[in-house]
């Protein structure tokens, strides 16, 4: 039957349920409140309007001022005098200061606000360039984008760090303190987030034509606070003071609807209308994002909740003032919080419906800015990629649909044609319990019309799977986007891979893997070309060019100028200055200034002395049971038992160790939370052996962020990434510690391999099982308790006298190696690691061949920059092309 017919199937759900709004006082949904009336001209004015024959109010000038062009396609002088003048001002008419009432904090603002002046003035003409020629637009969704600060990386992207840092001292402020007055912007958690905020960066240096899409959080995902070694999560109330780097948009507002039910539109046989009470306002919030090198400047568009509409005068003036702001409540709640904990059934209807709210008002938005173009919808893959960053923006491929067949009236061959097209998917995990998953009914209730359109997809997926593989049911079970679970699932991964034209994993061994396993019956079906490979990048800018300035004028002295910046391919010139012992020497020097910077801030935030001149081995990010954190604190453990064996003689000769740990552990991640109370608890006692002293030092600083990681990364000699092979989709901060002259002490997993073929395997130090030999070790330990390693029994003996504290405390991650099945194999690595660790302070103790392991390592790690990853983006999946805004091409 053809789908053209007007045939839907039967399984499309027609809820005629009573709709409810969660956290509104009553349960069912509140009367539908007035529309809030707009604010129009009355009285004379009116009478005025009437007179001159006009039917409505103005919306646009009647005339272009010349003035009023030629500021808006000039640039901003750039000189100090004109710098210091913007400060000044304000200083004093944005922030009502004066020179006997301001501080550091209110100088940063007023010069925040001074560059935010620039940059939005950039982005007003890069828009408009872009709209001039309807050059096509890339549209990355991510549900977080771990920015970091902004200050430091807009100056040196405008080329006016010096010009700011002279108009500064001149009103008595050091740049540097101004910029530590900055707090991060809580909009993501770890990797995820900080790979789509390095995307976004690229795009703009590279003057690719791409937006990121996202959610603002109110309290990120939480503040980590250490309290008796325990996490405990608090708001992060990161927008408390103005926020200069995000520019409100009231005029770019969307509907955005939930629950209800549906009905057949009389007029349509395909097309469904979806009445809904219950229907929040999605405002957008733009964050520029500046270029390097280029005036181009890029754009994170985030929405938040308007509530205004939502509160219910009538319940407040009768005392009901619960009821008044039940809407209210309900709506700001879905922007509240990144990653709400889903541990229960309101936790999880809460994460779908912040996911959905982020995915329809960013469709609609995406289809506004097409109109304007005046092209038909046909052609909206010609001028719109979108890229899903993950499961997480899977939504959006269901509400294009809805919008291109309920509000454009398309066919449903049309607009799945338009939805294939447009949409391509990066996977990031193959970890079962990162696969995200939506039961049936809860999105049935909640997202009506979705759940009848995924049916039908997948009804027409399977339909044509069965012509191809006629009779195979099994292998209609096995790929069907709705899992027959109890209850009924939706596979959000299978979602995404049969709405996309291209699939991606994130590293060469990780794009294998995907296609050997969760997609491997896809790749049989949709065929091989659709499923590839984009290694991950960092961005060079704040990795290498911001956080380790002392480094990056030294690779500027080697290249000649900055354009490595923007040409990371230039740093293979280092191979040339490894045999300099001037140049080896400044080398170490600034690595040892890193560490000293370390050092300080580890004593400020923890209160822990550490010694710049120990090897500082580091460990860097989200608590996860495959990242194995308990296998390094494990390590530790052992370390200090045989530290503790030693004559006093003995222990002088060891090397010394400072080994920093930091991340945070989802709010809900009970296994996670006890791996870091593990890790504080051996902290306080190796810390206070005076008889251990500098040779060893534990430390976990809270509050794992990417202004730490700015201080963390530069100084590390050795960092761990050690995740059980074939669980690492790819990593970033493993690019990042390289890319700042540190090496590599992990397994042979994600782009660990890819990082050890280009800098070459004797700068990286691996260990441990491989990918294939996994499924093998784990159906082994499922059936047999092997003894463990004498090494490995020795931690857990110390842990277990109570050494650290209540040994009752920690038994069950002891019980999750020996009892229960050891699924992240550390027993099996741990043998291998432990002489990894060997290996390590051995080439360390031997300075020059350090120093050469360094160098060459920054120097063949161009293949790791973010642009590359985007050029390759561009070309393979997006098919775009670069649009360079000058002012020639604007007509200055």
């Amino acid at each position: 039957m053809s789908r053209n017919s007007g045939y839907f199937s039967t399984t499309v759900p027609l809820n005629t349920a009573k709709a409810t709004t969660p956290g509104a006082h009553d349960v069912d949904v509140p009367v539908t409140q007035p529309t809030p009336l707009k604010r129009v001209v009355s009285g004379a004015a009116l009478k005025e309007l009437l007179a001159s024959g006009s039917s409505s109010q103005s919306k646009t000038p009647s005339k272009m001022d010349n003035m009023f062009q030629n500021y808006s396609h000039s640039e901003i002088a750039r000189d100090t005098a004109t710098i210091k003048n913007s400060v000044i001002m304000h200083l004093t008419a944005t922030f009502l200061r004066t020179p006997m009432s301001m501080d550091s904090g209110h100088a940063y603002l007023a010069s925040a606000f001074s560059v935010r002046d620039r940059l939005l003035q950039r982005w007003n003409l890069t828009n408009e360039f872009h709209d001039r020629m309807k050059a096509k637009r890339v549209y990355y969704m991510s549900l977080e984008f771990l920015i970091g600060r902004t200050f430091d990386n807009a100056l040196l992207a405008l080329d006016l760090r010096e010009e700011y840092s002279k108009a500064l001292g001149d009103v008595g402020f050091r740049l540097e303190d101004i910029i530590d007055e900055e707090r991060d912007a809580a909009l993501g958690n770890g990797g995820l987030g900080r790979l789509a905020a390095c995307y976004v960066d690229s795009m703009a240096c590279q003057d690719y034509p791409g937006w990121g899409y996202g959610l603002r959080y109110k309290y990120g995902m939480f503040q980590q606070q250490i309290i008796n070694g325990y996490q405990v999560e608090a708001p992060d109330c990161w927008l408390d003071s103005p926020n200069p780097w995000e520019f409100p948009r009231p005029d770019v507002t969307y509907p955005v609807k939930f629950y209800g039910h549906l009905e057949r539109d009389p007029n349509s046989e395909h097309r469904f209308i979806w009445k809904s009470d219950v229907v929040y306002d999605a405002m957008a919030f733009d964050v520029p994002v500046p270029g390097y090198g280029t005036t181009n400047v890029g754009n994170i568009r985030l929405w938040s909740c308007k509530t205004n509409s939502l509160f219910d005068l009538n319940k407040f003036n009768s005392g009901d003032y619960h009821g008044a702001t039940g809407g209210q409540v309900a709506a700001q709640i879905l922007t509240d919080v990144l990653y709400p904990n889903d541990n229960t059934s309101e936790g999880k209807e809460l994460r779908l419906r912040q996911e959905y709210l982020f995915c329809s008002a960013t469709m609609q938005d995406i289809i506004a800015r097409f109109k304007k173009t005046g092209r038909p919808m046909s052609e909206l893959p010609d001028l719109a990629a979108i890229q899903l960053n993950d499961t997480h923006p899977t939504l959006g491929v269901p509400e294009l649909m809805r919008i291109l067949l309920d509000e454009e009236e398309l066919s449903w061959d049309e607009a799945w044609e338009i939805t294939t097209r447009t949409f391509a998917f990066t996977n990031h995990t193959i970890l079962p319990e990162a696969m995200e998953k939506w039961p049936v009914p809860m999105l049935d209730k909640i997202l009506p019309r979705h759940m009848g359109i995924i049916y039908d997809i997948n009804l027409f997926f399977l339909q044509s799977v069965e012509k191809q593989f006629p009779g195979d049911r099994d292998l209609l079970r096995r790929i069907s986007i709705i899992e027959e679970s109890n209850p009924q699932q939706v596979r959000m991964a299978f979602l995404a891979c049969v709405g996309s034209h291209k699939v991606n994993g994130v590293a060469a061994i990780h794009s294998d893997i995907i296609k050997q396993s969760i997609f491997k019956d896809f790749v049989r079906i949709q065929g091989e070309d659709k499923f590839i490979n984009k290694t991950n990048g960092v961005s060079p800018r704040r990795w290498m060019n911001e956080c380790n300035p002392d480094m990056s004028n030294l690779l500027t002295e080697v290249v000649g100028d900055r354009s490595w910046v923007n040409d990371l391919a230039k740093a293979k010139k280092l191979e040339e200055r490894v045999a300099d012992t001037d140049f080896r020497q400044r080398w170490w020097d600034a690595k040892q200034a890193n560490k000293k910077r370390l050092a300080d801030y580890i004593l400020t935030t923890t209160g822990i002395r550490v010694s710049p001149d120990a090897l500082f081995d580091v460990q860097v990010k989200r608590i996860h049971e495959y990242k194995r954190q308990l296998m390094n604190i494990l390590s530790v453990i052992y370390r200090y038992h045989c530290l503790k064996q030693m004559t006093p003689e003995e222990r002088a000769k060891e090397l010394h160790r400072v080994v920093v740990f930091a991340g945070k552990a989802a709010s809900g991640y009970w296994v996670a939370k006890q791996v870091i109370k593990l890790i504080n608890s051996v902290a306080e006692v190796v810390n206070a052996d005076e008889e251990i002293g500098d040779v060893l030092k534990v430390v976990f600083i809270p509050d794992y962020s990417v202004s730490a990681a700015e201080y963390i990364i530069p100084a590390s000699d050795i960092s761990q990434h050690i995740s059980t092979a074939g669980t690492e989709a790819s990593g970033t901060s493993n690019m990042k510690f390289v890319l700042n002259g540190g090496i590599i002490l992990g397994t042979v997993d994600g782009a660990n391999i890819e990082i050890g073929e280009e800098i070459g395997e004797e700068q990286i130090f691996f260990f441990g099982c491989l990918a294939h030999e996994v499924e093998d070790f784990r159906h082994y330990l499922r059936f047999h308790q092997p003894k463990p390693d004498d090494a490995l029994q020795t931690a857990f003996d110390m842990i277990q006298r109570n050494t650290f504290g209540d040994a009752a405390i920690f038994q069950p991650l002891i019980d999750s190696i020996l009892r229960g099945g050891d699924v992240y194999l550390l027993s099996v690595d741990f043998p291998s690691y432990i002489q990894a660790h060997k290996a390590v302070e051995d080439a360390y103790r031997d300075r020059e061949e350090w120093i050469t392991k360094s160098i060459l390592s920054v120097a063949r790690m161009s293949k790791f920059s973010s642009d590359r990853s985007i050029q390759e983006y561009a070309e393979e999946v997006w098919n775009i092309e670069p649009v360079r805004v000058t002012s020639c091409s604007m007509g200055i």
